[in-house]
């Protein structure tokens, strides 16, 4: 019987092993999804070693760390140097990344000629990704991290000018995400208008406290649930070409 799977550090939380196994049901697909926790990475060696894997997705804080591990890389992975996706084929582990289809899927029908910039919170692999696509579409990005370098910036460096000139904000950090649905950026809320797009690629809770901030202060919000089931409908695409 062919197996997926998600690999992840800690998945209480995981979308992707209900959602497949929803799948299997109801299409009635004799598959399995299992969830793979792993202390370090090196432990993906064993995973690699069942015999009926045919598909893996990854998720924090793996998604950069698994690459060494790989055969080789989609076009997509190796530009934005960050993997969600494994595929099992000729006996070859092929690393891709489905969040950019995710992403650009969820995001499409809520851009507006006002989304010219967009400011990015986090650097890990997820917003790799999210800068990838909207680089494609035209959007300038701003970096900003708890430890910025090469040009980012710090969260205590975002300004009321700053985000005038940048109307679309993701928020790509796991801060926020159940439990811990008290945690957020520490963002200057303040200065956000209607004229806003925040979305925060957490989908659990359905609204963070990032989110319900930003509506507060008049912005629209997305979650990231969309996106997850697009990316898991890509990957579901690839592990079965």
């Amino acid at each position: 019987m062919p197996e997926f799977g998600l690999v992840g550090k800690t998945l209480g939380h995981s979308f992707s092993k209900s959602y497949f196994e929803n799948k299997f049901q109801q299409e009635g697909i004799e598959s399995t999804f299992e969830n793979f926790e792993l202390a370090e990475i090196t432990e993906i060696q064993i995973i690699f070693s069942i015999s009926d894997l045919k598909g893996l997705s990854v998720t924090i804080p793996y998604k950069e760390a698994i690459i060494p591990y790989l055969d080789g890389l989609s076009e997509e992975a190796a530009e934005i140097g960050a993997v969600n996706c494994i595929s099992f084929q000729n006996g070859k582990k092929t690393g891709h990344n489905t969040d950019v289809f995710g992403f650009h899927q969820m995001i499409k029908p809520f851009l507006t000629n006002e989304h010219e910039r967009a400011i990015i919170l986090g650097t890990g692999g997820a917003s790799k990704a999210v800068a990838y696509v909207l680089k494609k579409i035209g959007l300038d990005v701003i970096w900003v991290s708890r430890n910025p370098q090469n040009g980012q910036f710090s969260y205590d460096e975002i300004n009321e000018h700053m985000l005038r000139a940048c109307k679309v904000v993701v928020n790509c950090t796991p801060l926020g995400t159940f439990p811990d649905i008290d945690a957020c950026v520490p963002f200057p809320f303040g200065f956000l208008t209607e004229s806003h797009l925040c979305i925060d690629l957490i989908y659990n809770p359905e609204e963070t406290k990032f989110l319900r901030e930003s509506k507060l202060h008049g912005a629209a919000t997305l979650n990231g649930l969309s996106m997850l089931k697009e990316q898991a409908n890509k990957a579901w695409e690839i592990w079965n070409s």
